[in-house]
């Protein structure tokens, strides 16, 4: 997959990841949106990546169907069609909650409104432009906390972790990738979710144990797949995982 003069949105990209991801993607050439809800600090984030290539900011709030209508307008307008799709925005919302049984609807809600609806909107509002790019790949960051088969298995570290609403909203993100995949499969659109594994951010307080630089290799590596990659796949650092 060549990289000259492609383009690429990362949502959420004015720190972490999502923010590594932006930096990665346009160090190997690409014109990257750098997505962010805050003006001020998706500018500065932009600035600070200028050197590292062609980084641009453009206000997205991945809850607001107009900020993603607008967003999407303007890249449509200035670079006219998008090869890489990012969901990176996510949230992790802890109220103390314990099991399904005393879980507060409201997290849940709080949750799927950027993990999941945050995902959708995005990605209906920019697949038209995905679909001119000669082969789009489309991106949603996941995790190992939404995969269904680590959660049952013997011994599971999951069953430690009071994660419970972060975690469905990554496993419902999974379903969704998937199932874009599907209606895709006859084009050259890519889609697959990623475990950037577990990385110091402010999502977990920088309680993480390796630098989102790592994290966002994983990212990079399923933005460029070649003709040859997989799609429909739940993929970290090692290959594939168990949905």
């Amino acid at each position: 997959m060549t990289t000259k003069q492609q383009t690429a949105l990362v949502t959420g990209a004015n720190k972490g990841i999502g923010f590594e991801t932006a930096r990665q993607l346009a160090q190997r050439g690409f014109t990257v949106w750098l997505g962010c809800r805050d003006e001020g600090r998706g500018v500065a984030a932009a600035r600070a990546l200028s050197k590292d290539g062609d980084v641009r900011f453009v206000r997205l709030d991945v809850t607001d169907d107009d900020s993603v209508r607008a967003a999407a307008s303007q890249v449509e307008r200035e670079t006219g069609a998008l090869d890489v799709l990012v969901n990176n925005a996510g949230i992790f919302v802890f109220d103390g909650e314990g099991g399904v049984s005393t879980l507060r609807l409201e997290t849940m809600r709080r949750t799927f409104e950027v993990n999941l609806f945050g995902v959708l909107r995005v990605t209906q509002a920019f697949l038209p432009l995905v679909r001119k790019a000669s082969a789009g790949r489309v991106v949603n960051v996941g995790s190992t906390l939404g995969s269904i088969a680590t959660l049952v298995a013997p011994d599971s570290f999951l069953r430690e972790r009071p994660t419970v609403g972060y975690s469905v909203s990554k496993t419902a993100l999974s379903a969704v990738t998937a199932w874009l995949a599907v209606e895709l499969r006859d084009t050259a659109i890519k889609v697959n979710v990623v475990c950037p594994g577990y990385n110091a951010t402010d999502l977990n307080n920088h309680q993480g144990t390796q630098h989102p630089s790592e994290g966002a290799k994983v990212v990079v590596r399923a933005a460029t797949l070649g003709v040859e990659g997989p799609t429909g796949t739940f993929l970290d650092v090692n290959g594939t995982l168990g949905w």
